[in-house]
């Protein structure tokens, strides 16, 4: 059985002030409700949870009724931070789950292709993401005004969503990091820290986050393309 846990439970402060970029319409219908979507019409998926802020649990359980997402599901609370309500998703799959797929609720863009993809890589291997080779020169900065130094971008990858586990690898991996009081920006850091070996799964198709105001048209673009 695979679990997805969409994470949507920030508060997007660089969309500017009182603005949820996950309620943000595009392509006729919320940022999240589009990325649910993609998770519900996953042949690979079984259930869905997702993590919310406190006080949204019935606006979502509205949006499965409007946009007719019929995989069963379940709307949990987050935590103070995106580790912690990745935790609280994980402590709601079913016991029967055995993968988990962890998703960003401000991806709508994800391919059916790309999320069995990584599922059939954490499966074979125990952890899996997401990632594009970077192409852009990267430059590391001390400061933040100076160049420091040219790293070598042949061994970069920017990696995304979704990143997929066999349940036991990231329960103890998270496990690990909150016993030791460390925070960590995306699961795979936490599979980082036990050794556990996270396998690169190349992402085909644009797969951009919601972060900006800015990057609104462009994900409407393509979401206007996969329809």
């Amino acid at each position: 059985m695979v679990s997805a846990v969409i994470v949507a439970a920030g508060k997007g402060t660089r969309m500017g002030a009182n603005m949820d970029k996950l309620f943000l319409e595009v392509a006729g219908r919320p940022v999240v409700a589009h990325t649910w979507n993609r998770f519900d019409a996953a042949g690979w998926v079984d259930e869905i949870i997702l993590v919310v802020r406190e006080g949204m649990e019935p606006t979502f359980k509205e949006l499965a009724v409007q946009y007719d997402l019929t995989k069963p599901f379940r709307v949990v609370v987050g935590g103070a931070e995106r580790q912690d309500s990745v935790w609280n998703g994980l402590q709601a799959m079913s016991p029967a789950a055995e993968i988990v797929a962890i998703q960003d609720g401000a991806r709508p863009c994800t391919s059916e292709l790309l999320i069995e993809a990584v599922i059939a890589a954490a499966r074979a291997i125990g952890a899996a993401v997401a990632a594009q080779p970077v192409t852009d020169t990267i430059k590391e900065s001390a400061d933040g005004k100076l160049i420091l130094r040219t790293l070598d971008r042949s061994r970069l990858w920017a990696v995304q969503t979704p990143q997929a586990f066999r349940k036991e690898v990231i329960l103890h991996a998270l496990s690990v990091v909150r016993e030791r009081g460390l925070q960590v920006t995306d699961d795979t850091a936490a599979c980082e820290f036990i050794g556990q070996p996270v396998k690169l799964v190349a992402t085909a198709s644009p797969n951009p986050k919601v972060t900006t105001p800015a990057d609104l048209p462009y994900v409407e673009s393509l979401l206007r393309q996969m329809s």
